[in-house]
């Protein structure tokens, strides 16, 4: 399994996910505009110590990601605009758990290209745009793990 960020924007968020990929044995991949410098003193608080040992992937753009990676049946995109709760994504051993960017999301035409592959978290309340991405990363992150080592 692998966790993908789309055009980061937030050091702190990415350190904390990659804090968590680092717990998990998970790559982290970065892919296409990152709104801040990898050496950030905030990416490196965030991430500790432990930074050192990510397994970290950086790509240009998506089509890049897409042509190495080869990944397309494995592609889970989480979004507030998702149609379907995550709970319902197929979630494997190979899954590429997705997710946009912090202040604007996935770019325009995902909503298009990827709508049938896109997930959400569902909130009670309509006061919050979304959750943090790194506690949405967290929550699903930690159900796919659940479900794989149950079935496994």
């Amino acid at each position: 399994m692998k966790i993908v960020l789309v055009n980061p924007d937030i050091p702190q968020n990415t350190g904390n996910i990659g804090r968590t990929c680092v717990a998990n044995e998970i790559e982290l991949m970065l892919v296409g505009r990152i709104g801040f410098s990898l050496s950030d003193a905030a990416i490196k608080r965030a991430g500790l110590d432990y930074w050192k040992h990510l397994k970290l992937k950086i790509y240009k753009n998506f089509d890049e990601f897409l042509e190495k990676e080869k990944s397309f049946d494995n592609m889970i995109f989480l979004s507030t605009h998702g149609t379907k709760n995550y709970t319902d994504a197929p979630f494997s051993q190979f899954s590429y758990l997705i997710f946009g960017s912090e202040t604007s999301g996935f770019p325009k035409d995902f909503y298009y290209k990827y709508i049938d592959r896109m997930y959400r978290i569902p909130m009670k309340s309509d006061k919050v745009r979304s959750l943090n991405l790194a506690t949405s990363v967290g929550i699903v992150l930690y159900h796919a793990l659940y479900l794989i080592n149950r079935v496994c």
